[in-house]
């Protein structure tokens, strides 16, 4: 009965002018997210409207799963299409549409047609008492509430009727690709990979890099920062993943700077090579997990201190965020249990027992002079051998 899906947009439809460049990005991200869905399907706009129709036969649960993650969809709508011949076959085929989705008729509904093509006989006030008349005599046990009905059946007159009643939530935000790019620190935390989801939501293409530190973190750390990329990637498209070798500058600072230093000087060459990887790779931001207060590295003046190097600047979604709050949405994306298995992170094991928590910049950068010896060339090494991994 469903032949195709009606998309609806929110924040799109206030763009303007500029409306139809919203919209033909946000049909190359749906027909990039079908491409694994068993079937053929046609993407097209009419009017306002985007539509999702199968060629043939299709795997209707895994299509409706695809368009749940395109961001910029605010609603999915399994609409039965009918073609105009007249009054009375629109009102077969409604009543046919109630029959099969609702074998329950003991419900209360609304009728609410949309006369886009004007020409069609009559007015939306009238369709709307002339088809809720047809379903009452068909249905007697249905009954009509206009103020809360349990069923709103939405007639649309197109140059083709849409018939629909159910809507499925989308993910909201803008198409994938729409407000530049931004580059990800991406640990194997639970933080990150929400933030990259949220900033992704806002149409901003993402890359990530990952610090890795062999052997102090194992092979298996770095899959599952691998497998966290493939879970956002799921939302936000392709991600190129940059693997960092890290160890020998950690090592360098653990031994040149003071130890209750060592989280925030890590942490701030991390954004310079971050911002490196980015510049080459066309980011105009950053992004990363932190939320103020969690950990010692993100207090206000420990984010001062680690914003103090980077010239682009630092997106933090969930920064106001507590951790619930963020565990909530690592559930929703899927990627909260992936995220608490047990391998560590570069971070956490050279932490400090006892890290400054209001560290003075003026201060960090006297102990940062302790390096200058080596750390331009180990940065410009790390920057260069880093490995991209393509997650898909």
């Amino acid at each position: 009965m469903f032949k195709a899906f009606l998309i609806k947009y929110a924040e799109i439809g206030i763009k303007g002018k500029n409306r139809y460049l919203f919209e033909d990005a946000l049909i190359r991200q749906i027909q990039h997210a079908l491409k694994d869905v068993d079937g053929k399907f046609q993407v097209t706009k009419e009017q306002g409207r985007v539509y999702v129709e199968p060629e043939g036969e299709f795997d209707y649960e895994d299509t409706v799963d695809a368009l749940k993650r395109v961001f910029g969809i605010a609603e999915i709508c399994p609409v039965m299409i009918c073609q105009d011949n007249g009054f009375e076959a629109l009102a077969e085929d409604l009543l046919r549409y109630v029959d099969h989705v609702y074998p329950q008729k003991n419900r209360t509904f609304k009728m609410h047609v949309r006369r886009a093509r004007k020409s069609y006989p009559g007015t939306s006030m009238s369709l709307n008492a002339d088809l809720g008349e047809r379903i009452l005599k068909a249905y007697p046990e249905m009954k009509v509430d206009v103020h809360h009905p349990e069923i709103l059946l939405v007639v649309e007159i197109r140059e083709r009727i849409y018939i629909y009643s159910e809507t499925i939530p989308g993910p909201g935000g803008m198409p994938v690709g729409t407000n530049g790019k931004a580059m990800l620190l991406l640990s194997g935390g639970i933080d990150s990979p929400v933030a990259g989801y949220m900033i992704a939501k806002r149409g901003v293409q993402i890359d990530a890099v990952y610090f890795h530190a062999p052997p102090y973190t194992s092979e298996r750390a770095k899959q599952k920062v691998v497998d966290l990329a493939r879970l956002v990637a799921r939302y936000s498209g392709p991600i190129n993943l940059h693997v960092v070798n890290f160890t020998d500058i950690q090592l360098y600072i653990y031994d040149q700077c003071p130890h209750d230093e060592l989280t925030i000087i890590m942490r701030r060459y991390m954004m310079r090579i971050a911002e490196e990887i980015g510049k080459a790779n066309k980011c105009l931001a950053l992004i990363t997990g932190e939320s103020i207060g969690q950990v010692a590295s993100q207090t206000v003046q420990s984010l001062a201190a680690t914003n103090e190097v980077c010239t682009m600047p630092v997106f933090r979604p969930v920064i106001g965020f507590d951790k619930q709050e963020i565990i909530d949405i690592a559930y929703k994306i899927n990627t909260y249990e992936t995220s608490i298995e047990p391998y560590e992170d570069c971070c956490t094991i050279f932490v400090a027992k006892h890290p400054v928590t209001k560290p003075n910049v003026q201060v960090i950068r006297r102990s940062e002079e302790k390096l200058q010896e080596k750390i331009d060339d180990m940065v410009k090494t790390a920057v260069e051998t880093a490995e991209v991994i393509r997650i898909h």
